[in-house]
């Protein structure tokens, strides 16, 4: 018995369907592709417009004579009850709903169609079955938050069960709880490992102490699919030695869908199906494949909420060899909000601190995962974790990174800590701003 795609069922979303959409989007032949995506965008805006006060009053009096008139949607403009957002026909006990954990600096509270829901999950499915993975079977390790609230915590745990996965938690990372991880690996036969970024680098980090491989004690382990947080290719490498397995990376929006997605080829391919993706200026413009911008992305099949031309908060470029069929994200350049302002009037990414912390530290750091919040336009604190203080040499080493990376001089005070904190969907955010 399919369970996982009978639980979709059960709860009223058509998966069978969706599936046999997407294989119908996925023979549409390369040539006529552009079509497709024309076609589909302008249905969803025109329904919208007939269908939906909130987004007709949201586009006001503008002029849209083409794609690139329609304002961009952000979630400032959608903080309002999210009744008054939904579409004619639409309500709150007939669609999908969520919220974001606000990452962003906004929590937005989000709904979809039942059919638009089961074709995000029907494209997840198709992906992953891109390394032999299937969710009515392949048993997942999973690092992820949990609800810590009697109800939340029970409703997870629930679907954890009916989705065939073991849950880490992972707001306590000590060195005894990843030794506990471990000891979960050894005994059950694992498929796939899926969660957070940062918490499986640290407990491979764990493993690279015992001198180990994880394939060594849980040899059924096929690959380890990342999401959430950042991937930088160091992290991909050191991943894949410490595990024994590929390492993918996936990038999506609770609120929208899977956006992209490492291909077998290791290209980070873009989700043409059920969503159009642009890159934009500063002016809203569609810029270059190549060239960095804001990332915009279309719901094409969600009728029940609007997203269009929603601005989802990072930055990031797509291949030169992009086509309309096949997207190609070059760079994922981190979220548009995460900048360090300085002293000179010049900003810079907050991913830049992932390369001041590797070029001083190396790969040899006792420094196992880190943190760095800017408090003023000159100050910055180190917050990491290690099993000692840092030297006054690794100290030095980090001033003159930050030197050379920032251009400027900046003041750095470095603080240990036992344990970071996580958001409480175990999110861990590597730069803030306290600007």
């Amino acid at each position: 018995m399919k369970l996982f795609d009978f639980t979709l069922r059960m709860k009223g979303f058509p998966i069978r369907e969706a599936q046999e959409r997407l294989q119908e989007i996925k023979q549409i032949p390369a040539e006529g592709y552009q079509d497709y995506v024309e076609t589909t965008r302008s249905e969803i805006l025109q329904y919208h417009l007939q269908q939906n006060s909130f987004y007709t009053n949201f586009i006001g009096t503008t002029k849209v004579s083409s794609w690139e008139d329609i304002p961009i949607l952000r979630k400032k403009n959608l903080q309002v009850p999210l009744q008054e957002r939904l579409s004619k026909g639409f309500s709150l006990q007939k669609v999908y709903t969520g919220k974001t954990s606000g990452s962003s600096g906004t929590p937005l509270q989000y709904a979809k169609d039942h059919f638009c829901h089961a074709l995000t999950w029907a494209g997840i499915m198709d992906r992953f079955g891109w390394y032999g993975i299937d969710f009515n079977t392949s048993f997942q390790a999973r690092f992820y938050g949990i609800p810590l609230e009697f109800k939340g915590y029970q409703k997870e745990r629930m679907k954890d069960r009916f989705s065939n996965r073991y849950r880490f938690p992972i707001f306590d990372l000590s060195e005894k709880k990843l030794a506990s991880f471990l000891e979960v690996f050894r005994r059950k036969k694992f498929d796939y490992i899926n969660g957070h970024t940062s918490s499986i680098v640290l407990f491979s980090k764990f493993l690279q102490k015992k001198n180990m491989c994880l394939t060594e004690v849980c040899p059924t382990l096929k690959t380890c699919i990342v999401t959430s947080e950042m991937l930088f290719p160091d992290d991909k490498n050191f991943l894949e030695h410490q595990l024994g397995v590929p390492v993918v990376n996936e990038y999506g929006a609770s609120e929208l869908d899977l956006l992209a997605f490492t291909n077998p080829k290791n290209e980070f391919q873009v989700n043409s199906e059920s969503v159009f993706i642009e890159i934009v200026d500063e002016h809203g413009k569609p810029v270059p494949n190549g060239t960095p911008g804001t990332i915009l992305v279309t719901m094409l099949y969600n009728k029940a909420h609007p997203f269009i031309r929603y601005e989802v908060g990072d930055l990031g470029l797509l291949d030169e060899k992009s086509t309309p069929k096949k997207p190609i994200l070059k760079q994922l350049l981190g979220r548009a909000n995460e900048t360090a302002t300085l002293a000179n009037g010049t900003t810079v990414p907050g991913h830049t601190f992932y390369y001041v912390a590797k070029s001083a530290m190396g790969e040899t750091s006792v420094v196992k995962e880190f943190v760095m919040e800017q408090n003023t336009l000159e100050t910055f604190t180190l917050t990491y974790v290690a099993d000692r203080d840092l030297n006054t040499t690794e100290v030095s080493a980090l001033k003159e990174s930050l030197q050379k990376y920032l251009g400027v001089a900046v003041h750095l005070h470095c603080n240990k800590v036992e344990l970071l904190d996580r958001s409480h969907r175990g999110k861990l955010k590597q730069f803030i701003s306290h600007l």
